[in-house]
């Protein structure tokens, strides 16, 4: 199933309950999708949300208030029936905003092409978190609610641990050579894993962030996306257009899913249900894969051979402590304690320059600031 769009989306999140799935669009638009078996995803409306490209949506509230980030540095509250304004934010950042997450019902979070990511209470109806330890654009960002932390990456290359409940930055690793893309949590809340440009992907052991504790390669181009299947295994989106199943631990491709173009990748990310996974391209496509169909065996024929490089991949043989843990999308639980033997504070020493995934910056819009939060 799939839906052509007449500008390159940068995102896409499905609803947590309906079929439902929306879009944001390089040109400011937001479109939302109305998706069944066997039929064409329905546009159920299209508006032009933001003044320049609208990067980051999340349903939030529900799923009745879709919420947008753009690079005007506006975030903007749309009711998912109609697709109107509930609210708007222009001047949430001084810059450019790059990712938008969902942390619990009542806080989002926004990270900037500046570094910054700022918490958003909606009962305060106001900014109740501001961490600025990057110096560089945040690409991703993943809730850990055990522990009250926000994990991001950043094009400075590093990866930092922001404690909510403390309003500090509790860790931060060291400079990599890469920038880091893309984030997912794995093995039980045991290890971080990031994609780069490089193709590399990077395993760190929580509680211990300044270097990475393994790499691998495989992924010829850039991995710009992670998303999290179970605690041994995930699906990457690369720049190459191939949607691939990845195993942590032992760390090899297992297989090509499928060919979204030959276009970089943007977003990829699961239906309330699992049953879909979503994905969108610079291709303007907006494709809907059935998932039991894709892990029945390898669809693209001249990918079935894997790099060299994935099979001597270099395994970490860690041992991992038991934990249970809930996940949910960009939510993660892990045991909560502040002495849990994570790298002290560090200053920055240096940086690593900014690639092409950084799309640009924003620029800030003068006049009245209505309360964002008010009808939420």
């Amino acid at each position: 199933m799939e839906a052509l769009h007449d500008e390159t989306p940068f995102d896409l999140d499905f609803h947590p309950s309906a079929p439902l799935v929306v879009t944001s669009l390089i040109n400011g638009e937001l479109h939302l999708f109305r998706y069944a078996d066997g039929l064409q995803p329905e546009r159920l409306f299209a508006v032009k949300a933001h003044k320049e490209s609208c990067r980051a949506v999340r349903f939030v509230d529900s799923g009745t208030v879709i919420l947008t980030g753009s690079a005007d540095s506006s975030i903007l509250a749309s009711d998912v029936e109609t697709g109107k304004a509930i609210a708007r934010l222009e001047d949430a950042h001084d810059n450019a905003i790059n990712r938008v997450v969902c942390l619990t019902e009542t806080t989002v979070a926004s990270g900037d092409d500046e570094g910054c990511i700022k918490v958003w209470d909606t009962r305060q109806r106001s900014c109740c978190n501001t961490f600025h330890r990057h110096e560089d654009y945040i690409s991703d960002m993943i809730y850990v609610a055990g522990s009250n932390q926000i994990l991001a990456t950043s094009g400075d290359g590093t990866l930092s641990v922001n404690n909510l409940r403390g309003g500090r930055v509790k860790a931060q690793s060291e400079f990599s050579e890469d920038e880091l893309l893309s984030l997912v949590i794995m093995k039980n809340g045991q290890k971080v894993v990031c994609g780069t440009p490089s193709g590399a992907i990077l395993l760190y052991s929580w509680g211990h962030f300044k270097d990475c504790s393994d790499r691998f390669l495989g992924h010829s181009h850039s991995v710009d996306t992670l998303l999290k299947l179970d605690e041994e295994t995930l699906i990457s989106g690369a720049a190459d257009g191939v949607i691939r199943l990845v195993s942590i631990l032992p760390n090899q491709i297992k297989q090509p899913l499928a060919e979204h173009s030959e276009y970089p990748i943007e977003a990829i990310g699961f239906s309330h249900d699992r049953k879909y996974l979503g994905s969108v391209s610079h291709d303007k496509i907006l494709k809907l894969w059935d998932m039991e169909e894709l892990l029945a065996g390898p669809q693209l024929d001249n990918q079935n051979e894997l790099p060299e490089a994935a099979a001597a991949a270099a395994v970490d043989h860690d041992e991992l402590p038991e934990a249970n843990v809930a996940v949910d999308h960009n939510e993660v639980a892990v045991a909560d304690s502040d002495d849990d033997g994570m790298d002290v504070d560090m200053e920055p020493s240096s940086s690593t320059a900014s690639k092409s995934k950084k799309k640009g910056k924003g620029k800030r819009l003068n006049g009245f600031q209505p309360d964002f939060f008010a009808d939420l």
